[in-house]
């Protein structure tokens, strides 16, 4: 079964930088986009970044457009979510995904993901 291992989280400052790293076991997903979203505790998990794996077409939700860069390494198999000037409410689990065809927002339409990384931002 494929998997998709996240890492990178922890506790940072307000105002601190995280990269967080998604890596697949498997290449299966070189024809799928590959995307990142967060869940905080009592909210509904949210859309936050995807990438092209070979075209390097990103998107970004508005909330975070301008702080994360997502961005990946083909030669590692791994995809990047870069996470500057974080804020108290960026704390959640950061979750990596996987889908084939195109990029939506809900996250009922992503078939793989991780188990998740907890980030934590204090003030």
């Amino acid at each position: 079964q494929v998997q998709l291992v996240e890492s990178g989280g922890g506790l940072m400052q307000a105002g601190g930088s995280l990269r967080l790293s998604c890596a697949p076991s498997r290449r299966t997903f070189s024809s799928y986009f590959m995307g990142w979203f967060r869940q905080a505790p009592g909210k509904e998990r949210e859309f936050l970044a995807a990438i092209s794996w070979s075209g390097g077409r990103t998107y970004y939700a508005d909330s975070v457009k301008g702080r994360f860069t997502i961005s990946r390494d083909n030669a590692e198999n791994t995809v990047y979510l870069q996470m500057n000037s974080l804020k108290p409410e960026d704390t959640a689990h950061y979750y990596c995904t996987a889908r084939a065809g195109s990029v939506t927002p809900d996250c009922r339409h992503w078939p793989y993901w991780g188990k998740g990384t907890l980030v934590t931002v204090s003030s």
